[in-house]
């Protein structure tokens, strides 16, 4: 999502929609100090400062948006964004010099650097499986994260590959699942390969995808029961809020190119990310599908 969209002026809120978006302020400040250029956490920060009203907080945040994109050499972007603001503030003595200072950059740039994303690569092939008294036929493949969370944890020579194969959850997309699935990084941690810590600062690194702590966040219950449980279950994700039209849904893989694919199918709403510890998001997803 672009970062130039228009600082809005607040609706009639409820009491409980005040206290969810101050609530959603002081977590996504959080998240932000700690990881200055999220810009997709910097643009509902800002979002949640528009609709209570509070205007200096809202464009002070855009400024931040901005200077995110240029850090990430996206200037066109940045420049959008710079704009906006002029829109409302014409006389903005920090946005003027700002864009000054950007158009002297640009001279001296010969493209943009693209934003990153978390990496989507072809699945590695699916084994072949015996069906009992039938030959063997190979399930169809699936783009789960396997060759990404494959390539930064064996091929970086982290973990073994046996240890690997023996955490990598095999769900069945065609089989409804009655539980949730445990994911990968929780899997090494129970089985003593690697602390959960750890894997989950090296996956954030990796993806891009900022670190939410889902436990002290007001998690939007008929929000996510709105959403197939089949998907949430198989993929161990769950849509936690919404921000105008961005869907927060929380994963313990941003690798997987297929939950994506799936929850798209149930929302219009675009996708924003966040990596939270998976005994969370298990606990909860138990709560929202009984």
């Amino acid at each position: 999502m672009s970062g130039a969209g228009r600082i809005c002026m607040p609706n009639h809120l409820s009491s409980s929609d005040e206290a969810q978006l101050a609530q959603t302020i002081e977590m996504f400040e959080v998240i932000t100090q700690s990881q200055p250029d999220d810009f997709q956490s910097l643009e509902i920060l800002k979002e949640a400062y528009a609709k209570l009203g509070r205007e200096s907080e809202a464009i002070s945040t855009s400024k931040r948006i901005a200077q995110a994109y240029v850090r990430m050499g996206q200037l066109s972007s940045a420049i959008l964004e710079y704009e906006t603001i002029l829109q409302g503030c014409p006389e903005d003595g920090d946005v003027q010099r700002a864009l000054a200072e950007i158009e002297t950059k640009a001279a001296t740039l010969p493209e943009e650097i693209p934003i990153a994303e978390p990496p989507s690569e072809a699945a590695i092939p699916a084994p072949a499986r015996e069906d009992a008294g039938g030959p063997a036929r190979k399930i169809i493949d699936i783009d789960d994260g396997r060759r990404p969370m494959h390539k930064i944890f064996v091929e970086g020579k982290l973990i073994s590959t046996s240890d690997f194969d023996a955490c990598w959850p095999a769900p069945e997309p065609a089989i409804a699942p009655e539980r949730v699935a445990e994911p990968f990084v929780q899997a090494m941690a129970d089985k003593q390969i690697m602390p959960l810590e750890k894997s989950l600062r090296i996956v954030s690194e990796r993806s891009k995808v900022a670190f939410l702590p889902l436990s002290l966040y007001d998690v939007d219950m008929d929000l996510a029961r709105g959403f197939p449980a089949g998907p949430c279950r198989r993929w161990c994700v769950l849509p936690f809020d919404r921000m105008s039209k961005s869907l927060l849904v929380a994963t313990a893989n941003p690798f997987n190119q297929q939950a994506a694919k799936e929850l798209a199918q149930a929302t219009p709403m675009r996708l924003v990310w966040y990596l939270v510890p998976p005994r969370e998001l298990i606990r909860l997803l138990g709560k929202v599908f009984r």
